[in-house]
């Protein structure tokens, strides 16, 4: 009895041990292939047939490298490779990346200097202005001394003339002689004066003496040895107070161009004319 419960009990444990054994098979993990890894099979191809069910075969272009953010896989292991680093995309070549910006600096625009009056003469105590008073302009030739008012109309008839030549009895020689130039002349007073001229014959100088004695005058020195009567008046008239009138008298005689260097220079300098008292042509002179 005893022989037999013990083999009962022996069968049991094969019983149990054996199921025990195939759980365990059961439960055991089952080892993971990766596409790489699956075996292929060459399945033959049909040789080439003619008809409608004929199978056309081409070459497929080769696998791109891995350039996504798809994980790349080892072909041995079938397992992802892990980077410290996620792939950047690559930079697209079309696109143009912009320089940066180069700062620059505009230039400071140069400091206004302001011009200062010229340094006092010495005949002016420093603290004082010269005062020098601007005489009436004159236009009324009525006014005019009766042997300054002939010799003035004998000029200006000679001018008309376009005769040169017409000049010569009325131009004084000698040491009181009428004076053609701040330097000393020698020679033919006439040829002179053609040479001041634009043209050969002198006309030009004939009509800038008209239109200087045309103008309006000044009487200046008055009860001195040297007073005259002076055209044209803007020789004693400060040029920055010219009105639009006056302005307009001034361009028949020169140009805007020489108005603004005389403003510059301070006076006026082109060509003036100046007649005695008496009647004794004075001068005739540009410059200063």
């Amino acid at each position: 009895m005893m022989a037999k419960v013990s083999h009962i009990h022996f069968r049991f444990g094969l019983r149990m041990a054996a199921a025990l054994l195939a759980a365990t098979v059961a439960l055991a993990p089952l080892k993971a292939f990766a596409l790489s890894e699956i075996p292929r099979e060459d399945v033959p191809l049909p040789d080439d047939q003619d008809g409608p069910d004929r199978i056309e075969r081409e070459q497929l272009p080769p696998l791109a490298p891995n350039t996504g953010n798809a994980p790349a896989v080892d072909e041995e292991t079938g397992t992802d490779i892990e980077t410290d680093e996620e792939a950047e995309p690559p930079a697209d070549e079309s696109e143009t990346v912009a320089p940066p910006p180069v700062e620059t600096q505009v230039p400071l625009p140069d400091p206004v200097v302001i011009p200062r009056d010229p340094a006092p003469s010495d005949s002016v105590e420093p603290g004082e202005e010269a005062d020098v008073p601007v005489p009436d302009i004159l236009y009324d030739v009525e006014m005019l001394p009766e042997p300054v008012r002939r010799m003035r109309t004998l000029i200006m008839d000679a001018c008309m003339t376009g005769d040169i030549e017409q000049l010569r009895p009325l131009i004084s020689v000698g040491e009181d002689g009428t004076q053609l130039s701040f330097a000393s002349i020698s020679g033919d007073p006439i040829e002179f004066l053609k040479n001041l001229s634009g043209d050969d014959e002198g006309q030009e100088i004939l009509a800038i003496l008209y239109e200087v004695l045309a103008a309006g005058f000044v009487h200046v020195d008055e009860g001195t040895a040297s007073e005259a009567y002076v055209w044209p008046y803007f020789f004693a008239v400060p040029l920055q107070e010219l009105d639009k009138r006056q302005r307009v008298e001034l361009f028949k005689i020169v140009t805007a161009g020489d108005y603004e260097d005389m403003k510059s220079f301070g006076a006026y300098i082109f060509y003036r004319v100046g007649i005695s008292p008496e009647g004794r042509w004075v001068f005739f002179v540009a410059g200063d």
